[in-house]
């Protein structure tokens, strides 16, 4: 992501704004499609979209071409949600950002805040490591099972809690289940309740592989096989930890389309989900135990000072996917692509579409 940002804003600093606005995101999407790229691109301003193109296909296999309402894994872009979860239980008096872990869940390590989950400074070690070491994937994890193994293996701590930034999927499992210890209810039924419903998102649901299955509009993960060939990622070995971890809840799993992610994008411009206070704090840098600001929030990445101001996105990547969210903040300017074939193309189109907002 950093890299990403500089490159972008690098592009933006140099760029002459020579040609019309509609005409740099339309070469780019015409050279994206050239070049094989597969997925929905959407650029709304105030809620507004301004364009929303679909290219390539649904299932390469079966020759469906993709739509503009088709949904796709999201990868790690659901971190997003699960951090608002938490803000939710805050504001509902069930738990403190500042709380110990341990108060919630029995855990060999000690010193670590939910606040220090919510940015990646916990310094906690990779869960899937563990898990693909030890655990029988004849059989189907979930975040109590990654409990028991961190607890059983006990591998050691990264670093100290708080000392740097250091991206945690391990840390968003515990953070889905605190929001089940402190809500005594489960993970997956709380987030309908609390989000997907109230906010009108139809498309949206953290899904079992049986339920993306039964849905006629989901798009599959695709990568290229030995001839060169786009097929269902689900073929690849690279895959098979989204199966024998499945039943996994809080670093992943959500799925959605553009048009959900867009109402979702609104929200937060309002206080529908958690109060203005509390949603600043997600778009705050953290403070390490040196004095250093590290540019994560709770479960976006951070830049203060982008062409267009205050800006907060994320990305996704699962096998087969290609996921990203950017909310200029200040200027209402959202960007969204959701990509099934995981190519290279996405962060070109991102550029394109800063790009094609115009100078500020």
């Amino acid at each position: 992501m950093k890299r990403f940002l500089s490159s972008l804003f690098l592009s933006l600093v140099c760029f002459s704004y020579t040609f019309a606005q509609h005409d740099i995101l339309h070469h780019a999407l015409d050279k994206a499609a050239q070049n094989g790229f597969s997925g929905v691109v959407l650029v709304a301003e105030n809620g507004k979209i301004l364009a929303e193109n679909a290219m390539g296909m649904r299932s390469f296999e079966s020759q469906i071409p993709l739509k503009a309402t088709d949904i796709f894994e999201l990868a790690s872009v659901s971190k997003q949600f699960t951090a608002t979860m938490v803000m939710k239980c805050k504001e509902k008096g069930m738990l403190n950002f500042d709380d110990s872990v341990s108060q919630y869940l029995d855990i060999p390590y000690s010193g670590i805040t939910i606040r220090n989950l919510l940015t990646h400074t916990s310094g906690l070690p990779d869960y899937q490591a563990i898990m693909d070491e030890h655990w029988d994937k004849t059989k189907v994890a979930g975040n109590a099972d990654i409990l028991a193994y961190l607890r059983k293996y006990h591998p050691p701590m990264l670093t100290a809690p708080g000392e740097k930034y250091e991206y945690s999927n391990t840390g968003y499992v515990l953070l889905a289940s605190i929001v089940e210890k402190a809500s005594g209810r489960d993970f997956i039924e709380l987030t309908r309740e609390w989000i997907f419903k109230p906010l009108g998102m139809k498309n949206t649901d953290i899904r079992t592989l049986e339920e993306k299955a039964a849905v006629p509009n989901f798009a599959a993960g695709h990568l290229k096989d030995s001839l060169g060939n786009y097929i269902n990622a689900n073929k690849f070995h690279s895959s098979d930890y989204t199966v024998w971890l499945g039943n996994r809840k809080g670093p992943g799993r959500v799925s959605s389309n553009a048009h959900d992610l867009l109402i979702w994008d609104q929200a937060l411009y309002s206080e529908k989900l958690v109060s203005e206070a509390t949603l600043d704090e997600a778009f705050k840098p953290q403070i390490l135990n040196n004095g250093k600001r590290s540019y994560y929030g709770f479960g976006w990445d951070l830049e203060p000072k982008s062409p267009f101001g205050r800006m907060v996105s994320h990305t996704g990547d699962n096998p087969g996917y290609k996921t990203i969210i950017v909310r200029y903040i200040e200027e209402n300017r959202t960007i969204i692509i959701l990509n099934n074939n995981s190519h290279p193309d996405l962060m070109k189109l991102v550029e394109a579409a800063t790009l094609s907002f115009g100078k500020r």
